[in-house]
């Protein structure tokens, strides 16, 4: 299975950087993903929903660690293109 295709919507927040949409396979789309500055790096934390008792559940996740690390890098490196195009644009209106 290949991400074949990856968007980034970044936020200005200290530890939510950012949401990911990726395609998978050009066949299925998994949203809200969120990208998290953690204390020692960056992670990805899957999309999940409140459960009754207040806790939340994954809603879709990685079955296998190899596939998580591939997919988080995936993710991470286009997160890391995005905010350097930012600064790009924001750096040329000035």
């Amino acid at each position: 299975m290949e991400v074949t295709e990856i968007k980034i919507s970044l936020r200005d927040d200290e530890k939510l950087c950012g949401f990911a949409n990726i395609i998978l396979d050009d066949t299925f789309v998994v949203r809200g993903l969120k990208i998290i500055r953690g204390l020692d790096r960056y992670f990805i934390a899957m999309p999940s929903r409140r459960k009754r008792d207040g806790s939340f559940a994954d809603i879709a996740h990685p079955i296998t660690v190899e596939f998580r690390n591939k997919m988080e890098k995936a993710i991470l490196d286009a997160y890391w293109k995005e905010v350097q195009e930012t600064r790009q644009v924001e750096m040329a209106d000035y």
